[in-house]
């Protein structure tokens, strides 16, 4: 079966303090405390400004061997360039430090704001600017700007596959087309669960599924009781063994039946510290 990692969007919540964090834990270790509990973690620091090289590997220096980080893609690219001549925001990007993280780096993760529809053009523009490989990232990491003059990792420390993954939140993207043009592009479509604020689509579009809990019934607030997560791990092993199955909420035909798949499950439901353990409830069920 395919490696099945879940995890939370983020670790750094004042609320997680007493209900998941002890009291008293050095912010500095709380990394480590969650990687000690669960497989990944989604960074989301990296939506909202460009970190730094020393950052990536001080994560990546605080957790086991085999844990991996998804990294949540610059909102300047997806909301304030809206994906459109972004060749040299993207080389920023990848010069900020992504590479650090060396063998645990997971998918990056390029969340689409409300607003943008289904463009096919636009689309395909953006698809042919990633790289799916860490070697063609540090060579794009290269043209980065004076911006990271002094500051830019444009070095791969191996050449290994890159995977993305693309969260819609605009109603069109509910269409066989887009799924289909996710799929000629091998990108995986987020599976966003968000108390109905978006769509939901379960159309499977890589060899690896993608997955964000946004809430159950009230956005980034609502915990999963056991019988919704119960159900999530049933669709979880399917995915991971390989097949594709059609649900209410798939629009386009099924994917072929693969030999196995990776899945990623992140809960960003956390303002009542519900994140960490619906991740840890979800990871036994499984």
């Amino acid at each position: 079966m395919g490696r099945v990692l879940v995890g939370t969007s983020g670790w750094v919540y004042g609320p997680w303090r007493g209900p998941f964090y002890p009291e008293g834990l050095r912010r500095a270790d709380e990394l480590g405390f969650l990687a000690e509990r669960m497989g990944s973690v989604e960074l989301n620091g990296s939506f909202y400004s460009l970190q730094r090289p020393e950052r990536y590997r001080r994560w990546a220096e605080q957790t086991p061997e085999d844990f991996v980080f998804s990294v949540k893609g610059s909102r300047y690219i997806t909301h304030m360039k809206r994906l459109r001549d972004v060749e040299t925001a993207l080389a920023n990007f990848l010069a900020s430090g992504v590479l650090g993280l060396g063998a645990k780096l997971g998918p990056l993760l390029w969340q689409l704001p409300p607003s943008t529809r289904f463009e096919p053009e636009r689309l395909v523009e953006f698809f042919s600017l990633l790289p799916r490989s860490t070697g063609r990232a540090a060579e794009l990491a290269a043209r980065h700007d004076e911006r990271l003059e002094g500051r830019a990792l444009t070095e791969a420390d191996a050449d290994r596959p890159m995977r993305h993954a693309l969260e819609v939140r605009h109603s069109s993207f509910a269409d066989p087309e887009a799924v289909e043009l996710l799929r000629e592009h091998d990108i995986a479509l987020v599976v966003a669960d968000a108390a109905g604020n978006w769509p939901h689509l379960e159309d499977v579009t890589s060899d690896f599924v993608y997955l964000r809990f946004h809430g159950a019934e009230e956005l980034y607030a609502s915990g999963y009781g056991e019988d919704d997560l119960t159900r999530w791990a049933r669709l979880i092993d399917a995915w991971r063994r390989g097949d594709s199955p059609a649900t209410d909420h798939t629009v386009a035909d099924p994917a072929p039946k693969a030999e196995t798949r990776d899945v990623y499950a992140y809960f960003d439901n956390d303002i009542k510290a519900h994140a960490p353990h619906d991740a840890i409830t979800l990871a036994g069920l499984l």
